[in-house]
């Protein structure tokens, strides 16, 4: 038995996560995410896809973060009319998160077009809300237990992966040999979720190493949170907090919650002016037997939480000098409505603005979180005065300790490991330990690099 696996993104970057594998005569595409950051890596985006979308079988999503299943609507341009496995919470995921990020490619065209900050005319959406809505109709959800059989003895398992809601790992088996996908795992002691599924055995193994060269800090960052907060609104300032809509977003508002219910905060408004937070939190009442959050907690993040849909309820934010909590997309600052807030709030000193996790190279997250005091946004150049902080400790991705510890708990070593999805100096980093530490074979694959396993 013979498998090709070829890296079509992930690699060199956290972004971007595309794996090509043909087996038993299927070709099967592992996630197929949008590259963020770098100029170099976002102009992939806009280049036709490597591989011939027609030709595939079938989509494994891992989970429904953009940097997995930003691209499906690329996919469905390109010819692709198979389905989309994945699980149930993920595919419910996915049509938010795609629906959105068509929906603010499209605005962000329409405003570049308005105000003549494009080098393009006119500017164009990477994709339309057309093209997101056709791949949500190919998401097919697997069965409760996570199996799928693809035929010619072809079975694929989902297994909970932690991280966010429906995130999986997906493992590929064919002729007694397997491959197993880690997808974004997450942490033990994550906040809201689960800690991920361990024990799954396989011949080759391809692990994610977003935090492979770093351990998460032992600080609370509930309490640092606390401390941004009370010390903002005691200057009569604004916070507002960059926020991937999954995941992220849910842990800073129980964090809220927490620190509400405590005293530990003055009672400011908390706003989530995000449509696609919004929606994604109320998955979260729908699948709780997914996370730690009890019905109580859900209820009380509710009722705490202004929620923000409306477009001109979110400019009017904008003309507010009273103390409170923004929270917006999108995570990194690469788009959404953020990109206003940060403009709006960002120039004055009496504000602060919290990075909430990890900041892929190239992106205004990364600048600011490096120390930048100036960022573009819409073609000018906003200088940001305002206090800038980065907690760590809400990263949903599992650390370099809990890399290793779900590698060592598969039973057995693999053939090889094949480290993708971090930013070379973590995955270099996590390929050394695996090395040392475990004594296994691992490296990390170059784009587009194929390899054949027998």
């Amino acid at each position: 038995m013979t498998m090709d696996v070829t890296f079509y993104g992930a690699t060199a970057t956290v972004t971007g996560s595309k794996t090509l594998v043909e087996v038993g005569g299927k070709r099967l595409l592992v996630d197929c995410g949008l590259f963020q950051g770098y100029k170099l890596l976002r102009d992939r985006n806009w280049a036709p896809l490597p591989f011939d979308p027609a030709s595939l079988d079938a989509v494994l999503l891992t989970h429904a973060h953009i940097d997995h299943s930003g691209s499906l609507p690329l996919l469905m341009r390109g010819g692709f009319r198979g389905r989309i496995w994945t699980t149930a919470a993920s595919a419910e995921l996915a049509a938010i998160l795609l629906q959105d990020t068509a929906h603010l490619q499209e605005e962000e065209a329409r405003f570049r077009n308005r105000h003549g900050a494009t080098k393009h005319s006119p500017a164009e959406p990477l994709y339309t809300l057309q093209d997101a809505r056709q791949a949500i109709e190919h998401l097919k959800p697997v069965a409760r237990d996570g199996l799928l059989d693809l035929g010619e003895g072809v079975q694929v398992q989902f297994t909970p992966a932690g991280h966010i809601l429906g995130a999986s790992s997906v493992r590929i088996s064919h002729g007694g040999r397997a491959i197993l996908f880690s997808g974004d795992l997450g942490r033990r002691d994550d906040l809201v979720m689960l800690p991920p599924a361990t024990g799954q055995q396989a011949d080759w193994v391809v692990i994610e190493s977003t935090y492979g060269n770093r351990e998460h800090i032992d600080q609370d960052p509930t309490e640092e949170l606390g401390d941004i907060v009370r010390r903002t609104a005691a200057r009569g300032g604004v916070v507002v907090i960059p926020a991937f809509a999954v995941g992220r977003t849910q842990s800073l508002l129980y964090s809220l919650y927490r620190l509400k219910q405590a005293g530990a905060i003055p009672d400011l408004p908390v706003v989530l002016d995000s449509p696609m937070g919004i929606s994604a939190t109320g998955l979260y009442h729908r699948h709780n037997d997914l996370h730690r959050l009890t019905d109580e907690e859900c209820d009380g993040i509710t009722r705490m939480t202004r929620f923000v849909r409306d477009v001109e309820e979110s400019k009017a934010l904008m003309r507010q000098r009273y103390p409170m909590v923004i929270i917006a997309g999108s995570g990194m600052v690469t788009g959404g409505r953020v990109l206003h807030h940060v403009g709006n709030y960002g120039p004055h000193a009496r504000n602060a603005i919290v990075l909430s996790g990890f900041q892929a190279g190239g992106t205004r997250g990364a600048t600011l979180a490096e120390g930048g005091r100036s960022i573009k946004l819409f073609g000018e150049y906003v200088s940001i005065r305002a206090e800038v902080r980065q907690i760590a400790g809400l990263s949903a991705h599992a650390d370099q300790s809990d890399l290793l510890d779900w590698l060592k708990a598969l039973g057995q070593a693999p053939s090889q490991v094949f480290v993708t999805h971090g930013e070379p100096e973590a995955a270099d980093t996590l390929r050394l330990r695996i090395t040392e530490k475990l004594g296994w074979k691992a490296r990390v694959p170059d784009y587009r690099e194929t390899f054949r396993l027998a």
